[in-house]
C-alpha cells in the first residue's frame, strides 16, 4: 500500500521542489551496492536477480545503507534489465561477465516478436518490494524508483553483453534505423506502465539512468535517446517528480533542464559553474563527485564535498556521486562523504 504522507525528512522532496533548506540532501547511486560487507555476504547466498526478484531481499538491500548513514533517501534496489526481462528477454548475470543474453536483439523480426507486457503481471514483484521497503521505512525518508533510458536499455539488448562503446548497438541503430526505433518505442511504452506502477506504489521520486547517452553524438542522442526520454517524463511528471540523469551527456543539460524534469543529473567530467550555467538558476541539479575520489583520505572526502555545495549552492542541489559508488570503495569514506553534507553549514 502507498504512503501519501510526506516522510518525516522530507530534504531531498523539498530540493526537487525549489525549496529554500538548511543543507543540500545527500544519497548515493548504488548505495545499496558491493561496497557493503553485509551486501557481499547476501550476494554469496542468492544470486543477483533472485535478490531483485525477491521483494524481501530487494527490501532488505535497500535498508542496508539506511542503517549505516544517515542518507536523506533509499533508492529501491532493482537493476535496469529487469524491464527487459518482462518484455522476454532472458537476461542473466554472469560472473565475470556482468549482463549476459544469449541471443541478442538484431534483426527487424526479432523486434516485431517482442511485446509490451503487463508490468503489473511481470513486474509486480517490484511493486512487493517497494510495499515491504516501505514498511520498513516507516516513513523516515523518501524512497526513489528508477528505471534505464530506453537508448540504454536497447545497447544491451542489441550488443548482449556490457561493452566499452557499444558499436553493435550503434550500427542496428544506423542499417536498422526503423527497427531501432520500434524497438526503442517498445521499451518506452513499457518504461513508462512500469514507473507509473512504481508511483502508485508509493515511491517518492523516480529517476531515468541514461548510462550510455554518452555514446551519441548530440544529434544522434536527440534521435536515439532523448526522443524517448522526453516521453517517459511527460508522462510521468503529473505524477511523480522524475530527475534525469545521462552519463556524459553534459551537451544536453540545457535540453534535460526544460523538459519537466524535477531535477538534472551532472557526472564529473563537468564543473559545477558549467552545470548551473547550462540549466540555469531555477533547476535543481544533482551529483558530480567523482566516485574514484571516494578514495581519498576521509578527511580529504570532506572537504571537498564541501566546496562542491559551496559551488553548487546549497538550494536546487542534492549532493550525490557523478556514477554509481564502485565495490572496491572502504565504508568509511563512503560515511566520510555522506557526513561532510549533514554536518556542512554556510
Amino acid at each position: 500500500m502507498a504512503i501519501s504522507t510526506l516522510p518525516h525528512n522530507h530534504l531531498y522532496l523539498q530540493a526537487l521542489r525549489g525549496e529554500t533548506v538548511s543543507r543540500p540532501p545527500v544519497w548515493m547511486m548504488r548505495q545499496a551496492g558491493r561496497f557493503l560487507p553485509e551486501f557481499r555476504a547476501l550476494r554469496d547466498r542468492y544470486d543477483f536477480f533472485t535478490r531483485c526478484q525477491t521483494p524481501e531481499l530487494a527490501a532488505e538491500i535497500t535498508m542496508m545503507p539506511i542503517r549505516r548513514f544517515p542518507l536523506d533517501a533509499a533508492i529501491l534496489f532493482s537493476d535496469i534489465l529487469v524491464v527487459p526481462q518482462a518484455m522476454g528477454m532472458d537476461f542473466e548475470m554472469r560472473d565475470g561477465v556482468g549482463p549476459w543474453l544469449e541471443h541478442p536483439v538484431r534483426s527487424a523480426s526479432r523486434v516485431s516478436e517482442i511485446e509490451i507486457p503487463v508490468v503489473e503481471e511481470s513486474l509486480g514483484y517490484v511493486a512487493k518490494a517497494i510495499d515491504h521497503t516501505l514498511e520498513l521505512l516507516e516513513n523516515r525518508i523518501p524512497l526513489i524508483g528508477f528505471a534505464g533510458s530506453p537508448w540504454t536499455i536497447l545497447c544491451y539488448c542489441v550488443e548482449g553483453k556490457g561493452s566499452k562503446s557499444f558499436d553493435l548497438a550503434k550500427k542496428f541503430c544506423f542499417t536498422e534505423s526503423d527497427a531501432a526505433h520500434q524497438l526503442l518505442q517498445k521499451i518506452t511504452d513499457t518504461t513508462i506502465s512500469y514507473l507509473k506502477m512504481k508511483a502508485r506504489h508509493g515511491v517518492s521520486a523516480v529517476q531515468i539512468f541514461d548510462s550510455w547517452g554518452g555514446m551519441l553524438s548530440p544529434e544522434d542522442y536527440q534521435e536515439f535517446s532523448w526522443k524517448y526520454i522526453q516521453q517517459i517524463i511527460l508522462a510521468l511528471q503529473e505524477i511523480v517528480p522524475v530527475v534525469v540523469f545521462g552519463k556524459g551527456c553534459w551537451y544536453a543539460l540545457p535540453k534535460m533542464a526544460t523538459s519537466g524534469a524535477a531535477a538534472v543529473g551532472v557526472d564529473w567530467t563537468v564543473s559545477p559553474e558549467f552545470a548551473r550555467q547550462s540549466v540555469g538558476k531555477e533547476v535543481c541539479l544533482q551529483g558530480n563527485f567523482d566516485p574514484a575520489r571516494l578514495h581519498s583520505r576521509p578527511e580529504d572526502i570532506q572537504k571537498m564535498v564541501q566546496e562542491m555545495i559551496r559551488r553548487f549552492g546549497k538550494d536546487r542541489y542534492i549532493v550525490n556521486l557523478g556514477h554509481g559508488i564502485l565495490p572496491n570503495i572502504p565504508v568509511e569514506n563512503a560515511e566520510a562523504f555522506v557526513q561532510a553534507v549533514v554536518e556542512w553549514e554556510e
